[in-house]
């Protein structure tokens, strides 16, 4: 066991130094930061953001002499953030995740790793882990904004809604990086990996509008398997088993088909 976890811990360290030394991942990291913060400042203090929306109503109110109900500008803007977050997202992660072995397939050091004594499973699970760390080192200036913000209200939210919303976005990413890093290792063109990555989890996002449309057993099901559903009742801080259980599915079913397909050329080259 303790070979195993050494084995995971150094193709982890080894996967997230190649994120840190990478122009284009930092790159990526850029894009993101700037248009986080676009959506953070429009939607926090611009003219047709939160606070702006509640000081109208409050005049408007005053104006015609109609009590105006409570209005949770945190809550609400936590919710309309991280939906914008992940949204976002769901166009960088398949650019993070496109490498992961399309890479080594390009070099011709999957084949090294197919035949070397480290389980596949080992390998998938340590490089998974490599690109969700940096990923979180992408959100942590985010959470930081979001802290500053949120700290001046009156009265403060509960810590675990802020800390359950995170939590969701991180296993949102871990989801889709582990489906991409299956697709990954399906072919030698990152490009090509990304592409059908983002198609991939696009269809998974809005697959509850196609079942909405269908309806009846078949539309549920398929309604249970959108990670936009699951995502969306993390970020209202309601602790829900269910998509805890069904994103966290998708984790491993990523990491299954990742050592599966390895496995399979493994085959081939014996």
């Amino acid at each position: 066991m303790g070979t195993i976890v050494a084995n995971i811990v150094a193709i982890y360290r080894k996967e997230l130094q190649s994120y840190f030394i990478s122009p284009l991942a930092y790159l990526i990291a850029g894009f993101f930061w700037f248009i986080s913060g676009l959506f953070f400042v429009a939607m926090l203090l611009g003219d047709e953001g939160l606070i702006q929306q509640v000081a109208m109503m409050d005049a408007q109110g005053q104006q015609m002499g109609i009590p105006i109900p409570p209005f949770d500008v945190p809550y609400e803007f936590l919710q309309q953030f991280l939906q914008t977050i992940g949204s976002l997202s769901l166009f960088i992660l398949p650019m993070l995740s496109m490498g992961l072995y399309a890479e080594e397939r390009k070099r011709g050091t999957l084949e090294l790793l197919a035949t070397s004594p480290i389980t596949n499973w080992a390998v998938a699970t340590g490089k998974l882990l490599g690109v969700v760390t940096f990923y979180i080192t992408m959100i942590l200036p985010l959470m930081v904004l979001q802290i500053i913000a949120l700290n001046a209200a009156n009265p403060p939210m509960p810590l675990a809604v802020p800390l359950l919303a995170h939590f969701g976005l991180i296993l949102l990413a871990t989801t889709v990086l582990s489906l991409g890093m299956f697709i990954s290792s399906l072919t030698d063109s990152t490009i090509l990996a990304a592409i059908l990555t983002f198609v991939l989890v696009l269809f998974l996002w809005a697959i509850d509008v196609v079942a909405q449309a269908i309806g009846g057993p078949v539309g549920t099901v398929l309604e249970h398997l959108s990670i936009l559903k699951h995502y969306t009742n993390l970020i209202r801080g309601t602790l829900d088993t269910s998509s805890i259980i069904l994103l966290g599915s998708y984790v491993v079913l990523g990491i299954f088909l990742t050592a599966q397909s390895i496995d399979a050329l493994r085959f081939q080259r014996s």
